[in-house]
């Protein structure tokens, strides 16, 4: 049993009427660092009560139907310094406590730092209401920890956190005679200020100084100055003046953050795509796992549909094959699409049949996620091409029928209404009988939100992968064409093709007709785009930060 484990049984099995609340640390706005107690806890509540800039954070792990009262500023002085105090918190916690239900209160960064959620567990303390702590990442430590700004180093130096908001002179004075690292948590417009405190107390004015907004998720942005020349930076960069200056910034203070010292350790901010806005033009199911590659690369996907897959109009000869396969019809059975094994695994279920039914059956696949599709069903497949991962790459590695070995001369071929007749008319040509069946059909989806719509023709996104021919034109059919900044890739030549025809320049050409390859190539077109601005003194900037312009055309 886990640790955790104990905690979470206590939780769930409080006597009837008995309420509990779980106050968690959500971290400092990457989902990726909630802990795996955290995600427990989120999964177990009945009512989740979290502050507006971490909801989404945690949201996703809780449970459906989760009930999620909304926070609101009761305190006319905070409202007026746009600095959100939400007082209500306790009241919300307490009464759905004393109903029964099991709370969940989550904060930003860590509860042990948060001044309010301490009040809260007083309030549940006096109350009698049992709680418990899940501890998150600070900010003041996450933050810098991304933004490649160590706090302390072998010597050990001496590390002060303040909050600039309620520090006093005392403070200050204190912090100014330190050598020691300091981690100021402030607002945009307010830096200035504290550097001008810590350079009032003592700090000398050439002491670095990094100041990073949005730490830990893909609108971060870090500025390396010091105490004395912030404020320059901020005016010459035109940071400031600006309507977001009361956003919440971390900032260090020390000889530990030192420029070139940021430079060696920004690993986060210097990703190959980091903060790329990139259109995924798939099905949810089928965007999934390339979504989760390109947030390791630092980008920030966008899922769109252009296709949607419904059943057959006639389901009858899919039935046929589906019982033909489990008496012995058929000798292989040929997967050309997730789409393909997510149909005949449905219909698997409908008859109360488990992967056992593929017994003594040859299985192809076409392409690295169908194989693994098959994989997650049970079973594993016997022919996945060596080469090209396509139809003809398929039949070059497919064996002829050989009335010696095979003892049954036919395929159970389940595609999609569309699917072309190359690997039909090669199988036959090798000597098989096929049963080509549709298995499923697809239809242009319905057009996405207009600000998607706006974004796309826009240049709203930096890049947008093409993984068909059929996602090329059903975008543009869909949405329109991507502006001539958007950075256009496509996962084989045949794609590449259809998007010149549609007026589009193609930059990134997968080296392999994978979406994952596609994806590598993506980022390693990032990567030299970041090197060449880099080398030539200019600021990294995305595509669709470009001034718009005349879109180069392709050369070969």
């Amino acid at each position: 049993m886990s640790p955790t484990s104990p905690n979470a049984s206590h939780a769930s099995s409080l006597p009837f009427g008995q309420g509990h609340v779980t106050f968690l640390g959500a971290g400092p706005g990457d989902p990726g660092l909630l802990t795996l107690r955290a995600v427990e806890a989120l999964a177990g509540a009945d009512v989740l009560i979290a502050e507006p800039d971490v909801l989404e954070v945690v949201r996703g792990h809780a449970r459906a139907g989760v009930s999620t009262p909304e926070l609101t500023v009761v305190d006319k002085a905070s409202t007026t310094a746009d600095v959100p105090v939400l007082r209500d918190a306790a009241n919300l916690v307490m009464e759905a406590a004393r109903g029964g239900k099991r709370v969940v209160r989550a904060v930003t960064g860590d509860p042990g730092l948060d001044g309010d959620a301490a009040a809260e567990m007083l309030a549940c303390a006096s109350a009698g209401i049992p709680f418990e702590v899940v501890p998150g990442i600070a900010t003041a430590v996450g933050v810098p920890a991304y933004a490649g700004v160590p706090l302390r180093d072998a010597q050990g130096t001496d590390v002060r956190f303040v909050d600039a908001r309620t520090a006093d002179d005392r403070c200050w004075t204190e912090v100014g005679s330190s050598d020691g690292t300091v981690v100021v948590s402030t607002s945009l417009d307010a830096v200035a200020a504290a550097a001008g405190e810590l350079v009032a107390a003592g700090r000398k004015p050439d002491t670095p100084l990094t100041v990073t907004v949005a730490g830990t998720t893909t609108r971060q942005r870090t500025w390396t100055a010091t105490l004395g020349t912030i404020a320059q930076v901020f005016k010459q960069g035109k940071v400031l003046p600006s309507p977001d200056g009361h956003q919440p910034v971390i900032a260090v203070v020390g000889e530990r953050c030192a420029p070139a010292q940021r430079d060696q350790l920004a690993w986060f901010e210097s990703k190959p795509l980091f903060g790329w806005k990139v259109l995924v033009p798939r099905t949810k199911e089928q965007a999934a796992s390339l979504s989760d590659q390109l947030r390791s690369y630092g980008a920030v996907p966008h899922e769109v549909p252009t296709i949607a897959v419904e059943p057959p109009r006639t389901p009858q000869q899919m039935e046929r094959a589906v019982k033909g396969l489990v008496t012995g019809r058929y000798e292989w059975i040929a997967f050309t699409s997730v789409n393909a094994v997510k149909a005949v695994r449905e219909k698997f279920e409908e008859y109360g049949l488990d992967a056992r039914a593929f017994a003594g059956i040859k299985v192809a696949a076409v392409g690295e996620q169908t194989a693994a599709a098959l994989v997650d069903f049970g079973v594993k497949p016997d022919l996945v091409p060596s080469g090209e991962q396509s139809a003809a790459g398929l039949l070059e590695d497919w064996p002829p029928y050989d009335p010696v070995f095979d003892p049954i001369d036919r395929v159970f071929l389940p595609r999609a209404d569309i699917a072309t007749e190359t690997l039909v008319a090669g199988l036959i040509e090798l000597g098989w009988e096929v049963d080509d069946v549709t298995a499923y059909r697809t239809v242009r989806a319905s057009p996405p939100p207009a600000e998607t719509r706006e974004a796309i023709k826009g240049g709203g996104f930096d890049a947008v992968l093409f993984t068909s021919s059929s996602t090329v034109r059903n975008l543009v059919g869909i949405a329109g064409k991507p502006h001539n900044v958007t950075v256009i890739a496509c996962i084989g030549p045949a794609t590449a093709k259809t998007a010149e025809e549609h007026g589009l320049r193609v930059d990134v050409l997968s080296p392999e007709p994978s979406v994952h390859k596609l994806a590598e190539a993506l980022a390693d077109f990032g990567t030299r785009r970041r090197e060449t601005a880099l080398e030539a003194g200019d600021p990294v900037t995305r595509p669709s930060e470009r001034r718009p312009g005349a879109r180069r055309r392709r050369t070969t």
